[in-house]
C-alpha cells in the first residue's frame, strides 16, 4: 500500500485528486499558501486543484456582508427569500423562534432555500417539515452529499457487515482513504481486518 502524499505545492494535481484529505488540511494548505478556504469542502478542493494546475490563486464566490443585520423581527413569515441566500444566524434565530428549538440547517433545507428566491418564508417553513417527514420515512434510505464521504462510506460498510463494529468500519475507512482512488466502501476493504 502506497502512503498518502503530504498536500504540499509540489504535489501534482492529479495525485491531489486521487487521495482523501480533511477539510482541516485542506483549510490549513489555503492559508498557508495564501488561498481564500471559505465555503465546502468541494469548493476548496477545487480551489487548490485550480492552484496546483495553474498556479493561479481563484476567488471565492462567497461575498462577507458587512454589518450583517441580526435582528430577525424583520423577517416575517410572508416575507419573500432574498436572492444569492446566506443561511446567517439572524435566520438560524428567525426560524428557531416559528420552528422551535428542534430547528437546524440540513444539507437538504439550505438547498431549498438557495434556490428558493422569491417563495416565502411561510413556504420555506412548510417545506422544513415536509424534509423532517421525508428522513422518518426513509432513514437510512436518504442521499448523502458527495462531501460527506465518511458517512457514506460508514452507511454502506454497514449495509453489508451488521456483524461489525464501528471500531472495524472505521479502522476499513482509514485504510481506504490512504488509498489512491474512490473512497466507496468495497468488500476488499475488510482485508485490512485480517491484519
Amino acid at each position: 500500500m502506497s502512503e498518502r502524499p503530504v498536500l504540499s505545492k509540489e504535489l501534482k494535481p492529479d495525485t491531489f485528486l486521487q487521495y482523501y484529505y480533511l477539510k482541516e488540511e485542506l483549510v490549513s494548505f489555503c492559508k498557508e499558501n495564501g488561498l481564500s478556504a471559505t465555503g465546502g469542502k468541494q469548493d476548496i478542493t477545487k480551489r487548490i486543484e485550480h492552484f496546483l494546475r495553474t498556479g493561479e490563486k481563484l476567488v471565492s464566490r462567497i461575498v462577507k456582508r458587512k454589518n450583517a443585520d441580526l435582528n430577525y423581527h424583520k423577517l416575517a413569515l410572508d416575507n419573500t427569500i432574498e436572492e444569492n441566500f446566506v443561511c446567517s444566524e439572524k435566520h438560524r434565530v428567525f426560524f428557531k423562534s416559528v420552528i422551535g428549538n428542534n430547528f437546524s440547517f440540513n444539507v437538504t433545507f439550505q438547498k431549498y432555500l438557495k434556490s428558493s428566491a422569491g417563495k416565502t418564508y411561510s413556504d420555506a417553513v412548510k417545506e422544513w417539515y415536509k424534509i423532517q417527514e421525508d428522513k422518518k420515512k426513509n432513514k437510512g434510505n436518504s442521499p448523502i452529499d458527495n462531501q460527506f464521504e465518511y458517512n457514506t462510506y460508514i452507511r454502506d460498510f454497514f449495509k453489508n457487515n451488521g456483524d461489525k463494529t464501528l471500531k472495524d468500519a472505521i479502522k476499513c475507512w482509514k485504510f481506504k482513504k490512504g488509498l489512491a482512488g474512490h473512497n466507496k466502501y468495497e468488500k476488499q476493504d475488510l482485508s485490512v481486518l485480517e491484519k
